[in-house]
């Protein structure tokens, strides 16, 4: 058993060190041996082997992003849910209390964002809008 931090931390500062060295050599010979060819069709995106059409500068719906933060907060609320699992059986009804409050809270949100439209990803009729 290692008696000081130097004989317990040691090896992994000759692994880490082993690892940035390693990466620093090969990005080194990476950019040293590579071929440095430019030409028009190098420069163009690869878009699955199909020819690019038009800019690759447009812009995106907002609603695109609404959908992914939806996403994230979704994915954030998934992961709380694993240390409530984890605590269940100790904490009893309380947990589960507070757990189904927590659930409320988010599908609140989710159920606000579903009515305001941010999941619609159609264009709006404009003929049936309301004014």
């Amino acid at each position: 058993m290692p008696e000081s931090y130097t004989d317990l931390y040691f090896p992994v500062l000759v692994q880490a060190l082993v690892a940035m060295g390693l990466a620093a050599g090969l990005l080194t010979a990476s950019f040293l041996l590579g071929k440095r060819v430019r030409n028009r069709v190098k420069d163009i995106p690869y878009e699955s082997g199909i020819t690019p059409t038009g800019d690759a500068r447009q812009r995106f719906s907002v609603k695109f992003y609404l959908v992914a933060m939806l996403f994230i907060l979704f994915d954030i609320e998934a992961i709380f849910l694993y240390p409530w699992v984890v605590v269940y059986r100790e904490l009893k009804m309380f947990a589960f209390v507070e757990m189904l409050v927590f659930a409320i809270l988010i599908l609140s949100g989710f159920f606000y964002m579903w009515k305001k439209g941010a999941l619609d990803w159609a264009e709006p009729d404009r003929s049936r809008r309301k004014l």
